[in-house]
């Protein structure tokens, strides 16, 4: 697990112990920023269910303003901590809080990660809650990591999928606010 471009670029990350944690893999984290490359820099960014922090810490070295990581595993917050130490990046947050009560509160972001368990149901919650809270900034992204039989529907709220793309058993879908 490394930092790809940016001014962290090559720095290897710390990984998880054991299989609590399962961090996104090196060939689609790669893919996700290539299709991202163009809308981080200077963003506010949320890495929900952050795990080890490799998506949000990207996103510092390719210039982003600011990252909030969540996570509510205490192991998983001090992972973070100890890779945003490592790759030497400014602007991030650290908070370790349940997902779905963090959506709760009042910021918004540019760009939204979400990557929870595979096999869990919190994927379609998030997106509810993000709506139900309005999260997203005009013409900001939710990026959603899940299994390719996760089916995800086209449209919640002022919320469009763009795209959807396949890499083995991964699927990321790709959301963006669309103004009425």
């Amino acid at each position: 697990m490394r930092v790809i471009t940016g001014s962290a670029r090559g720095v290897r990350l710390f990984e998880p112990n054991g299989r609590d944690i399962r961090p996104t893999t090196d060939r689609v984290k790669e893919s996700i920023f290539n299709i991202l490359q163009y809308d981080i820099e200077g963003r506010t960014v949320l890495d929900l269910f952050a795990g080890t922090g490799q998506l949000g810490i990207e996103c510092l070295s390719r210039g982003a303003k600011r990252v909030v990581f969540i996570d509510e595993s205490a192991d998983a917050v001090e992972l973070i901590k100890k890779n945003i130490k490592k790759a030497k990046v400014i602007g991030g947050e650290v908070v370790r809080r349940e997902a779905l009560r963090y959506l709760e509160g009042m910021e918004t972001f540019d760009l939204i990660f979400l990557d929870p368990p595979y096999d869990s149901n919190l994927i379609e919650k998030s997106l509810n809650k993000i709506v139900e809270f309005d999260k997203l900034n005009e013409g900001g992204i939710i990026l959603c990591e899940s299994r390719v039989e996760k089916s995800l529907s086209d449209v919640y709220g002022p919320y469009r999928k763009v795209k959807t793309y396949r890499y083995g058993i991964v699927q990321l879908a790709l959301f963006s606010k669309i103004s009425e």
